[in-house]
């Protein structure tokens, strides 16, 4: 498995009324686990900058992280933006290998 970062920015009016924005969350994630079964979430962050939230999970694959992305644009996020994670001590394996 590997660990993905989710950023995403909502539209203006999904951000307004926090009652509708903890429904859509909840449907978001019914589809994301019926879509994408495998995904192991980590955690989840409101963000103070230029996207809206963080998530982050575990994905077998790119395509299955891709999913969760594309369901956040169907359900009305303006962008979602993932970054594939690379632990740190593996990093440091790795620049030992070079």
């Amino acid at each position: 498995m590997s660990t993905f970062a989710l950023l995403t920015k909502l539209a203006p009016d999904e951000a307004r009324d926090p009652r509708v924005r903890e429904e859509h969350g909840r449907q978001w994630m019914t589809k994301v686990k019926a879509k994408c079964p495998g995904v192991k979430w980590l955690s989840h962050y409101l963000v103070l900058g230029p996207h809206d939230f963080l998530d982050l999970y575990e994905a077998a694959n790119e395509e299955e992280a891709a999913k969760v992305a594309m369901i956040s644009l169907s359900l009305g996020a303006l962008s979602a933006e993932t970054w594939t994670l690379l632990p740190y001590q593996r990093y440091l394996q790795l620049a030992k290998e070079m």
